[in-house]
């Protein structure tokens, strides 16, 4: 079973998913340690092309307490890991108008390693996300009388 180190929740409000990819992540010394005790902030994180690579940005990792020396960049560029044939599909599709990579969630596998959900999204209007306030409301209302039913 997958341990969920921290999630964007920030995302789903702010973007519609279209598809969402598993990644690994490049991380140096201590950052894994770090990850494991749910020290990650997906928040304002986002993910470039350059190269031909996927990288990082701006998502904060903090330095792990216990480390002894040469802690690295808290919200440094990391590189992404994923297969050439599902980069070169994300190439294509960033460059269609309104496409961005957004990362999802940080986890652990089932082999202990740390991985990146991350997300093809297409930025919401105002509009959207108040439509998607109001379903939630009334799904949750719906809900709610159900139970009292029961």
């Amino acid at each position: 079973m997958a341990k969920i180190v921290s999630t964007n929740k920030k995302a789903y409000h702010d973007y519609t998913i279209d598809t969402v990819y598993e990644a690994g992540m490049e991380l140096r010394g201590s950052e894994v340690k770090s990850l494991r005790a749910g020290k990650a902030n997906l928040r304002d994180g986002y993910a470039k092309i350059k190269d031909n690579e996927i990288w990082l940005h701006s998502v904060h990792i903090s330095p792990y307490s216990h480390a002894t020396y040469d802690a690295p960049d808290s919200v440094r560029i990391r590189k992404l890991l994923l297969h050439r044939r599902e980069i070169n599909k994300l190439i294509g599709k960033v460059r269609e108008k309104g496409y961005s990579l957004i990362p999802l969630k940080i986890y652990f596998n089932e082999k202990g390693k740390a991985k990146l959900e991350l997300g093809l999204a297409k930025g919401k209007r105002s509009y959207d996300k108040r439509a998607t306030v109001k379903d939630k409301d009334m799904k949750r209302d719906v809900e709610r009388v159900m139970l009292r039913y029961k």
